[in-house]
């Protein structure tokens, strides 16, 4: 038996780890003052639109910018549709310093994001043979793989063909799928959550994300008064922190009461601020990790 032999597709086989090199980090990045300030997310799908599937992606990149000082400024979900990718990208470009898209990237006649993204950069394609190599690579344990047919093989070559001026990112040992950036801003990622959240995180070394002392800091204040009650109060304290650059809010839980949201750079002034919210509104600081339990419960 050859050493190459495809073994069969079945629940018992464990398929070999992937170990691939990730792309060298350019040194530039560590420049000061040259850091990403604001964000935007073009999620691309008609399975969005038509409710189909349950765009989890956007969600996570809003909670990345925010961890990461971050000021995302807009998400846009559009159909699978040329035109419409065309003139969504290239206004995003123009106006924001960090960009992603989500979605269109596969092997079937509606993935169209590289070939839409290609035109809207003026840009040719071509296939990538390093992201072609670790595909073949990736799939040659794969019984499903040998018994393609030429055209089948066709579409698979599909996810690795690039705008030709793009820059090709490999972030993580075990995806064969890399980040593909375009005019140094705008990364193009799976529309498929596990990836896209991995690949985001895994992208940080590559971005020239704000330092630390830029980064907001949030706390939560919870009461059980309605949202009328405190209304008057969260007014007039958002009128006298505004110049602060503090952010207040407040988000009603049905018939259990108000989270109200301090957001600051200045973690001793929120904090400080947070004692006199606990106060006037007879209510409790509460932890990034009950807010977050009491929204996987539906309570949010």
């Amino acid at each position: 038996m050859s050493s190459t032999t495809v073994p069969p597709d079945n629940a018992t086989f464990q398929l070999p780890p992937l170990n691939f090199a990730i792309s060298p980090v350019p040194q530039h990045l560590s420049n000061k003052g040259r850091h990403i300030k604001t964000a935007a997310a073009l999620i691309i799908g008609d399975e969005i639109l038509n409710g189909k599937t349950l765009d989890r992606n956007s969600n996570y990149f809003a909670r990345f910018c925010f961890e990461h000082g971050i000021q995302l400024k807009r998400i846009e979900v559009i159909a699978d549709d040329e035109a419409e990718i065309i003139e969504a990208s290239r206004r995003m470009v123009e106006t924001y310093d960090f960009v992603v898209t989500s979605g269109g990237i596969g092997p079937t006649h509606d993935d169209i994001t590289y070939t839409s993204l290609a035109k809207s950069f003026d840009q040719g394609l071509v296939y990538h043979n390093e992201t072609l190599a670790r595909m073949e690579e990736s799939g040659k344990h794969r019984a499903w793989v040998s018994k393609q047919s030429e055209e089948q093989r066709t579409a698979r070559k599909r996810m690795a063909l690039f705008p030709d001026a793009a820059e090709v990112i490999f972030v993580a040992s075990d995806i064969w799928v890399p980040v593909v950036r375009l005019q140094g801003k705008l990364c193009i990622f799976p529309g498929i959550p596990g990836l896209f959240q991995k690949m985001l995180d895994n992208l940080k070394p590559f971005l020239p994300l704000p330092p630390e002392e830029e980064r907001p800091f949030r706390l939560q204040v919870f009461t059980a008064l309605p949202e009328s009650s405190i209304a008057p109060f969260l007014t007039d304290l958002q009128k006298r922190v505004q110049p602060e650059g503090i952010r207040i809010g407040s988000y009603p839980v049905l018939q259990k009461g108000v989270y109200v949201s301090l957001i600051g750079a200045d973690r001793g002034r929120v904090h400080q601020l947070g004692v006199e919210v606990e106060k006037e509104v007879d209510g409790r600081v509460v932890t990034e990790a009950e807010a977050e339990a009491k929204r996987q419960l539906g309570c949010q």
